[in-house]
């Protein structure tokens, strides 16, 4: 079988595996959507030799199959398996750790507490024909759902669902959301599709002009004006009683810490770097609640595949580039400008 493999340096190859068989415990995926994640950038664009020692090689010197957003159908199920069979349209959590602990118990197998394996970074993942995975990091994907809407559910989707419930979000909520990317359009329909008022906010007038498509009431190009003061306005003073940053800028968690009312609830999903908070007058005597969300349970990600197909949330509306596996390298040279929206491989 074909899979896709990071050299680094900005270079993939399209390389062959022998087809994989599932043993005890295992299925066999036939892939049919690989989704393509910001996060994957970080080992596409890695020094050669720290992407391969990281990420390109197992303790075994195979080399690893990219993509963490696997959807597609059980080809074969290995001994023991019962819960799932030929044919079963699936998703994948695509953590997998010791299965004892509580955290694995719980369905947060990525805090695993003897670390677990990410799909597609340090395990295979679905950037390939076929997946094997453990049957117990398989959740049903809704007849409803494409598979592409399975992939996007599989990370960016599912992780903003996971901020938007433990932001205890409701139809009485005004809530802004800092960055427009694929996992802040996301955040955008659900919240919509859960009856808050959204405002979104991007310094991209191409991403901010699609907002409203996506279901924001608002929205504020931070490049253009203060997103505080137009939050402000728009809330008669008060500022919005939920906000979530997706971006991981600096300025944009700031900000959405500055527009949170008193009583206001704040979520931060976005990787990486730092933020500086005046604590007395922006956290303290705002009685605010400021939260980090790491993607989302295996249970949460059911959750998510379940509120879509109820709602009509119309993932696919995220998706603005479609490849084949054969394109792996003009599909990584596009998505590495990160100009466009969501990209997918329909495998």
């Amino acid at each position: 079988m074909r899979g896709v493999v990071f050299n680094g340096e900005r270079e993939l190859e399209i390389a062959s595996f022998d087809d994989p068989v599932p043993g005890p415990g295992e299925v066999v995926l036939e892939m049919k959507a690989s989704g393509m994640c910001g996060s994957d950038l970080k080992f596409y664009r890695a020094p050669a030799g720290e992407a391969l020692a990281a990420f390109g090689l197992s303790g075994d010197g195979a080399r690893i199959i990219a993509g963490h957003e696997p959807c597609g159908v059980v080809a074969a199920a290995g001994p023991d398996v019962t819960r799932f069979r030929e044919g079963d349209r699936v998703m994948v959590f695509h953590y997998d750790g010791c299965g004892f602990c509580d955290l694995c118990r719980t369905g947060w197998t990525q805090m695993c507490e003897r670390g677990a394996a990410i799909f597609g970074a340090t395990a295979h993942g679905g950037h390939a024909d076929y997946l094997k995975v453990p049957a117990r990091t398989l959740v049903p994907l809704p007849d409803e759902l494409s598979f592409t809407a399975g992939a996007a559910i599989s990370c960016g989707t599912g992780t903003a669902f996971g901020a938007l419930v433990r932001l205890d979000l409701t139809a009485r909520d005004t809530i802004a959301i800092f960055g427009q990317g694929p996992v802040g359009q996301s955040a955008v329909q659900l919240a919509a599709a859960m009856g808050a008022e959204v405002i979104a906010v991007d310094i991209a007038a191409e991403r901010v002009a699609k907002a409203t498509e996506f279901g924001a009431a608002h929205a504020i190009d931070s490049s253009a004006s203060d997103p505080v003061e137009a939050i402000r306005e728009l809330t008669g003073g008060k500022g919005v009683t939920r906000a979530l940053d997706c971006s991981g800028a600096p300025a944009a968690r700031a900000a959405a810490v500055r527009a949170a009312a008193r009583w206001g609830r704040v979520a931060f999903v976005g990787e990486g770097g730092e933020v500086t908070l005046n604590v007395s007058p922006e956290v303290i005597r705002k009685q605010l609640t400021i939260l980090g969300s790491y993607t989302f349970s295996i249970a949460g990600q059911a959750d998510c595949a379940r509120f879509v197909a109820r709602h009509g949330v119309e993932v696919d509306k995220l998706f603005t580039d479609r490849w084949q596996l054969a394109d792996a390298e003009r599909a990584y040279r596009e998505f590495d400008k990160q100009t466009g929206g969501k990209a997918v491989f329909e495998i």
